[in-house]
This record gives structure tokens, C-alpha cells and sequence, in this order.
């Protein structure tokens, strides 16, 4: 079982228009809504190839029923906390280009009761898990070092910790030394203050982060693919596709990939592959976050793999 903390569940609208031209009025060509957030992606990713997986985070009750029973058909147990409040949207609108601009909903602001369900509800989730992922935003709330604290927290379970974040809350989870942290290059130089324009300074980037405590960092590169050290060895990876119809939430799947990996116990190369399939396997879908193992399973030896180390 993947535990994955998702606490700043979504509703994501991916919206296709022509051109955006700002300050203009738009007619969506078309519009689909799903449940999102990234620890969501990562859940349902983590069961689409075949591993049990349960999801903790905030549900309305408005969206309950939604989003409910979109987990229970994609095989995740959802452990739901409900509040009163509005769970946050996010919007995606994809021009006929294929580009994509997101705005990003910042959610409620969560009392302690909340807060105090949800960690509370992700402490019972390490106990009968063999691997944590933490992954996403925070909701306002809740404090910038609570990943930190669920590292160290997991880590005293003798469970090993994954962490996709940003900011404060990435920067001190960091200090708390996770098995694995996966920025994308944008985190990874806001969280080491220097450009990454290059493999060789990615490659840098990892060892910075070996030598801060991380047994295994990975930094996706968008269309350049993922870059992941384990101290022995570094990897490089990528997956050239001929057309990508939705990128918003690779990032979440590589990571989901890279997760079922290393609970199956794979090598860091053949963990690495995994996740970079996923992520273009959803980058070729039109879902948000979402990939079918077929395609996965199809991608994989497309995957071009380079040791740099």
C-alpha cells in the first residue's frame, strides 16, 4: 500500500479555447471537469498500474459524492476530510496551439479541527503503508514545516518519504531528510537559488540535494525529461513525443511511477524509466493527471536512458 498525503484536493476544469487574447471575452470549445490536486494524480496513477493505494485530503459537501466516487472507480481509497468550506478550483485553459495557462484556486483557510483530521487521518494511513508520498500545496492552515514533521514522522515509522512541494514547505521538508524529493526545474531553483538552463547544471542541482540528506532526488526538465541520482549513479531520461494533448500533471505521474518503483524494489534506472512513461503517458491523454497502464506498459521501451555518473 502507497499512502499519499493530497490534503489540497481540486477541481480541475480544463478548459479548450481558440487563442487567448487577455482582456477579451472567450467561448469555451469545450470543457471537462475532474477531481484534481496533485496527491490525487499521484493516487489514482499509483492504482492504475496496479498498486494499492489510499489518498487523505479535503472533500466539500458539495464535491463529496464527486469526487468519491471517482476514486472508488479508479481502485484508491479516499480517506475524505469534510469541511464547510469550498474546496478549491483550478482552471487550465488550452489553446489550439496546445499551450496552457493555469490559474491555481488557493483553497480555504482551515481551522485546527481540519488540520488536526487531516494529519491525524494521514498518521493512521503510515501505519498500514509501506511507502508515504507527500505531494502538492498545503492548504492555508496548516504550517509550512508540516511536511517536514510527516518525513520525520514516517522516518520513525521505518517508512521511506516521498516529497513533491514548493517553497517554504519543500525547503524544510528538505531539512527532514526524505527518501525522495522531485522539484521541477522551476522549484529547484527557487529552492537553490541558481539557474538550471542545462543536464549539467541539473546534474549539480542533484548532487546539492544528495549532500543535503535526500537518498534519491529527481528534478523534472519538462520536454528535456527527468534527471535522478541515487549517489551511485546518476540517470538521465526522457521520451520525445510527436504530440502532447495535456502536460498538466506529468509531473504528478512521473513521481507516481517513480513511487511504485521503489515499492516494487527497482533499480534507480528502471524506476526512473517508469516514471517518465507515466508522465508522458498523461501528456499524451486528454485527463488531467491520469494515465492507462496499457500506454504506460507501450511507452516504456521508448524511453531513451543515459547515465551521466
Amino acid at each position: 500500500m502507497i499512502a499519499v498525503a493530497g490534503f489540497n484536493t481540486a477541481i480541475d476544469r480544463l478548459v479548450r479555447i481558440g487563442a487567448l487574447r487577455p482582456g477579451e471575452v472567450h467561448r469555451a470549445q469545450e470543457e471537462q471537469v475532474y477531481p484534481g490536486g496533485k496527491g490525487l494524480h499521484v493516487a489514482q496513477t499509483v492504482a492504475a498500474l496496479g498498486e494499492r493505494a489510499q489518498l487523505v485530503g479535503l472533500v466539500d459537501a458539495v464535491h463529496r459524492n464527486l469526487v468519491g466516487r471517482h476514486l472508488s472507480r479508479r481502485g484508491v481509497l479516499f480517506h475524505g476530510v469534510e469541511i464547510g468550506e469550498s474546496i478549491r478550483t483550478c482552471v487550465a485553459l488550452q489553446e489550439a496551439s496546445g499551450r496552457i495557462t493555469e490559474v491555481l484556486g488557493q483553497g480555504p483557510l482551515l481551522g485546527p479541527a481540519a488540520c488536526d483530521a487531516l494529519l491525524s487521518a494521514l498518521r493512521r494511513c503510515i501505519d498500514d503503508s509501506a511507502l508515504v508520498v507527500l505531494s502538492g500545496s498545503l492548504p492555508r492552515g496548516l504550517p509550512a514545516n508540516t511536511y517536514a514533521e510527516l518525513v520525520a514522522q514516517a522516518r520513525e515509522a521505518g517508512k521511506r518519504c516521498l516529497v513533491d512541494g514548493s517553497g517554504e514547505a519543500l525547503r524544510l521538508a528538505l531539512q527532514a531528510r526524505p527518501a525522495l524529493v522531485k522539484p521541477n526545474r522551476d522549484e529547484a531553483v527557487d529552492l537553490l537559488g541558481r539557474p538550471i538552463d542545462d543536464l549539467e547544471a541539473a546534474v549539480a542541482a542533484l548532487h546539492e540535494l544528495h549532500a543535503a540528506g535526500v537518498d534519491t532526488p529527481v528534478i523534472s526538465l519538462g520536454a528535456l525529461g527527468a534527471v535522478a541520482s541515487d549517489g551511485a549513479a546518476i540517470w538521465h531520461a526522457v521520451l520525445e513525443l510527436a504530440q502532447a494533448r495535456n502536460t498538466v500533471g506529468s509531473g504528478d505521474c512521473l513521481l507516481a511511477g517513480m513511487a511504485v518503483g521503489m515499492a516494487r524494489g527497482l533499480d534507480l534506472e528502471h524506476t526512473l524509466r517508469l516514471g517518465v512513461a507515466c508522465g508522458a503517458a498523461n501528456a499524451q491523454g486528454e485527463e488531467t493527471g491520469f494515465v492507462e497502464r496499457r500506454t504506460v506498459e507501450a511507452l516504456l521501451p521508448q524511453v531513451r536512458m543515459q547515465r551521466l555518473a
